[in-house]
């Protein structure tokens, strides 16, 4: 297998064939998640638009791999997968922490000269400018368990089962660690057009966090707020797919010759 598509294969992850689509969304998912939280929204999105899932290290098939605690570092690695792309027009879809690693690929792209995201969705993340002095990553079990579980993401019913704590806690305190001890660049600034989806009852993101998304490109930046709390796409993936399905279809026609 040539090196370029082993690459490829470890790190994304393609859930429905791409057919004829006229567009890529590369989606990264929130600490402690895996590629298949995009399962669905793949599924629907599908064929018009291919989505791709990045599978971090430590989980799911690649559960033997050694985690990696820090943002920046997780970010060089994803970058060299995602060049491998199509050469269609793509877009970025993070979630959580994976919105801050989408962030930071798009600028390894820009800066490397490579081709750049045509448009950047950061869902469930407050503005890498508004930082907070989280240290959840240094808590007690009990407390780690306690905030997820008050988060409600997907599994968290399966927390009491004390064999998936043990199997969760490393990831989660891996994961946690890598997104309190990031700190952005200042001086970095995106182009392309961000659309910031946010629960309503999201207690991580504020609005005045949200809106804080605009200081981070010079292109245009919208806010759109859902029904729901951190996890609000279990309960909308309807509304999202048709977000998505409106950004890049209007992505897709300005990029026609």
């Amino acid at each position: 297998m040539p090196e370029t598509s082993a690459r490829f294969q470890t790190w994304l992850r393609r859930f429905s064939p791409p057919g004829d689509a006229t567009s890529t969304l590369v989606c990264l998912p929130h600490a402690g998640g895996s590629a298949s939280f995009f399962f669905a929204l793949a599924r629907a999105l599908a064929p018009e638009i291919d989505v791709l899932a990045v599978q971090y290290p430590g989980r799911q098939d690649r559960r033997h791999e050694p985690n990696i605690d820090n943002l920046p570092e997780l970010a060089d690695r994803i970058v060299d997968a995602v060049r491998l792309v199509d050469d269609r027009p793509f877009a970025l879809f993070g979630h959580s922490m994976g919105t801050l690693l989408a962030y930071e690929v798009a600028l390894r792209l820009a800066a490397a000269g490579s081709p750049t995201p045509t448009h950047l969705f950061a869902s469930g993340r407050r503005a890498p400018s508004r930082h907070r002095n989280d240290r959840l990553h240094l808590s007690s079990d009990d407390d780690m368990l306690a905030h997820i579980r008050r988060l409600g993401g997907p599994g968290s019913a399966l927390l009491d089962d004390p064999e998936i704590q043990a199997m969760v806690l490393p990831l989660l305190r891996n994961d946690y660690h890598a997104v309190e001890t990031y700190r952005h660049d200042p001086s970095a600034v995106l182009d392309c057009p961000i659309t910031v989806l946010t629960g309503d009852r999201d207690a991580l993101v504020t609005m005045d966090e949200a809106h804080a998304w605009a200081r981070h490109t010079t292109g245009p930046t919208e806010v759109v707020t859902l029904p729901g709390g951190h996890f609000y796409l279990a309960d909308r993936n309807e509304e999202v797919v048709a977000l998505l399905r409106r950004r890049l279809s209007a992505i897709a026609v300005d990029k026609t010759p």
